[in-house]
């Protein structure tokens, strides 16, 4: 990860001038909600009722309303509410409504702006043609050319402009330029270098007298803190992806709230709602950054929930409730899918897909099963499973995949999961039937070694000659995540059941499940 250029006080004061007027902006912010429209617990997946007793929950829609009510009343003037991306997939309420719900709670709690994530393009164009078509405030992405694609033409904008105040408030979007990669954005749309792109609009906008600028930008905290050391005229950046916790007193941060990048503010507020960002920041006259300071707001049961909008979210949960409560096995010790983890070794989650997979398909000749880390979106707690709980960490409909390939195109996508490690990316390969070392003092692509595969009589070398079956799931098996070497398998069908009732009935007849690590992943040069 680049370095962080970080402060060890809330108050950051980035210049003492004199000048004749300042103008403070309080910026409230979200990144990643995933749908995640209820409260959750403390593995990020669906609260249950006893757990709510107890006060054990974070965030849900109708905190976030009631948080974002105080901070607008503690302001008092001149606060905007952004978002940078990611509104979409995550839970039965995108399974059941796709962009629906987010097209209805954004507007009601006031959005400005909002900036695409990848996942806005999960259902391709006309999801997110459908969200954009019912929303009122700009949604935003600079290096995004949606011109080809007649759905989003009209609805993509690279920046706006927010009057606050009497000021000018110039915010730029930027989305991940790997979308294309890792979503479905149809063949319509380019996504261009973010930096050359979001310059090119932060010189448009001081062209035309604004000299407030926020980019808001779904990158990932790597690549913004790229964007901060390369960019000239922006004065904050509020970003997403990475479900980076930035703050002051949080013990699990990453860095301040708000790290300092080449004197530029850089904020994000991890994923879930978990979280309401709140930065003041205050300009001089000219434009000049003085101070910013602020730290996330933590959405615990000290929040309370706002009644109507608690009352509308039981309406649209209703026709989830008997999918969502059936209780399918029994954990006996909580089943970890750390975001951090399983993007980056072996991890208990990662084993119990993969591995759930390969059980299902064994006697059709696969030996191998393949799980991108990025697919798995959340941890289970010990005690009964619902298939709530499990649709939350594989929420994305995705489908099994058999194939066939040689054994060196396994290790080329043993390589393409261990290529990004350090930026986090979702293309770590959690595995069965296999086992491998990762050496990440190596550069990427020659970082794989000791591949050996799991045979009747043990473990054997990987043949790169040789012929092997394989499972997957159909987003990874269709060259998502990078993994193109995949497209053109022998043999491939990706329409089998759906990952999730997969895993469910592995954990019903393997209950009660014990987690498990056992070495089967080997990082070696981790920091």
């Amino acid at each position: 990860m680049p370095r962080l250029l970080c402060t060890t006080a809330a108050a950051l004061v980035l210049a003492a001038t004199g000048a004749a007027a300042e103008f403070t902006l309080t910026i409230l912010h979200t990144n990643d909600f995933h749908d995640r429209w209820e409260p959750i617990n403390a593995f990020d997946s669906t609260c249950t009722p006893e757990q709510a007793e107890a006060g054990e929950c974070f965030a849900g829609i109708a905190r976030l309303a009631t948080a974002v009510a105080e901070a607008r009343e503690r302001a008092g003037e001149n606060v905007i509410l952004l978002d940078a991306g990611d509104v979409f997939q995550g839970s039965l309420f995108f399974t059941e409504y796709g962009g629906a719900v987010a097209a209805e709670f954004m507007p009601l709690l006031g959005y400005d702006a909002f900036t695409v994530g990848n996942h806005e393009f999960n259902l391709g164009p006309e999801g997110l043609h459908d969200f954009a078509h019912d929303v009122d405030f700009p949604i935003l992405a600079a290096n995004l050319d949606a011109s080809a694609e007649p759905l989003l033409a009209d609805h993509i904008r690279p920046s706006a402009v927010l009057e606050v105040g009497g000021e000018r408030i110039g915010i730029v979007g930027a989305v991940t330029e790997d979308t294309p990669e890792i979503s479905s954005p149809g063949p319509n749309l380019v996504f261009n270098p973010a930096l050359e792109s979001v310059q090119a609009e932060i010189d448009r906008l001081e062209a035309e007298g604004v000299n407030k600028i926020v980019v808001l930008a779904h990158l990932g905290l790597p690549a913004e803190i790229e964007l901060a050391e390369g960019l000239r005229g922006a004065d904050v950046i509020v970003g997403g992806h990475s479900h980076t916790l930035l703050s002051n007193t949080a013990e699990d941060a990453e860095g301040p709230y708000p790290t300092m990048v080449n004197g530029v503010p850089l904020v994000q507020v991890y994923a879930y709602g978990k979280y309401l960002g709140e930065l003041r920041v205050t300009w001089d006259d000219a434009g000049n950054v003085l101070s910013a300071e602020g730290e996330p707001i933590l959405l615990d049961a000290s929040v309370a929930e706002d009644e109507a909008v608690a009352a509308r979210l039981a309406e649209l949960a209703a026709p989830l409730e008997e999918l969502r409560n059936r209780v399918v096995a029994e954990a006996a010790a909580p089943i970890g899918g750390d975001r951090t983890a399983c993007r980056a070794r072996e991890c208990e989650m990662g084993n119990l897909v993969a591995e759930a997979m390969l059980d299902r398909v064994r006697g059709q000749g696969i030996q191998i099963a393949i799980q991108n880390g990025g697919g798995l979106r959340a941890s289970i707690d010990v005690g009964p499973i619902t298939m709530g709980e499990v649709l939350s960490v594989l929420p994305f409909q995705n489908t099994l995949s058999t194939f066939q390939v040689s054994g060196q195109t396994i290790l080329e996508a043993l390589e393409n999961g261990a290529s990004q490690i350090e930026e986090g990316a979702g293309r770590f390969a959690q595995v069965a039937g296999l086992r491998y070392t990762i050496d990440l003092s190596a550069e990427p692509g020659s970082r794989i070694s000791d591949v050996e595969v799991q045979t009747d009589g043990g473990w054997e070398p990987l043949d790169p000659a040789a012929t092997y079956g394989v499972v997957s799931n159909n987003y990874v098996r269709t060259g998502g995540d990078g993994f193109d070497m995949f497209v053109d398998a022998e043999n491939a069908y990706d329409f089998g059941p759906d990952l999730a009732d997969v895993t469910a009935e592995y954990l019903a007849a393997n209950q009660p499940y014990q987690p498990f690590l056992d070495g089967r992943i080997t990082v070696l040069g981790a920091p």
